[in-house]
């Protein structure tokens, strides 16, 4: 059905581009939530993203995943829109980031809503960083070219944002001992 609607949408049938539009919006809000500061910011990524897609559509090759060659279209698009909007982000200090331990346990007994707050709560640069490593499989070498920096400022980016989680994690996790003990 996928590709049958895709054929359609090349030829230009609007019907058929409405419909890969709804098919793929939840998935795309998602990939770009990731990525963004707002839901606002994430519909305009997603918004910008459909555009690219449906301009260049003809650059799809049927067959293969239009899911995954959709996907890279946003996460660029992301990377776009964190450019040009970087001059209105804080500037990090880049340090080394200590490791530390965690409870594993505890870990499995995060929802998907408290992950994606502590995410949505790094800096910008670390949620981006982060994302593009541990969620996409980028390598710090693709990430530096991308975003325009050293990979070794990549690296450091990655263990920043850890750390920070880390922090979120265990300020999360008092709360809730607290919470218990009441």
């Amino acid at each position: 059905m996928e590709q049958h609607l895709i054929k359609e949408a090349k030829s230009g049938n609007a019907a058929a581009i409405e419909k890969l539009y709804r098919h793929f919006y939840g998935y795309a809000m998602s990939v770009a939530l990731r990525y963004t500061n707002t839901r606002d910011e994430a519909c305009e990524v997603v918004n910008d993203s459909y555009l690219k897609a449906f301009n260049k559509l003809d650059q799809y090759s049927t067959g293969s995943s239009f899911k995954g060659w959709f996907r890279r279209i946003i996460i660029n698009t992301s990377i776009d829109n964190y450019r040009k909007n970087q001059k209105h982000y804080a500037v990090l200090e880049i340090d080394k980031a200590a490791a530390e331990s965690y409870d594993s346990d505890a870990v499995d007994d995060l929802t998907k809503e408290e992950i994606l707050g502590m995410l949505r709560e790094l800096p910008e640069i670390l949620r981006i960083v982060f994302n593009m490593y541990e969620i996409e499989g980028f390598s710090h070498k693709e990430i530096g070219e991308e975003l325009g920096f050293p990979s070794s400022s990549s690296r450091t980016y990655l263990a920043r944002a850890k750390q920070k989680l880390r922090e979120k994690f265990i300020a999360l996790n008092e709360i809730r001992d607290e919470g218990a003990v009441r």
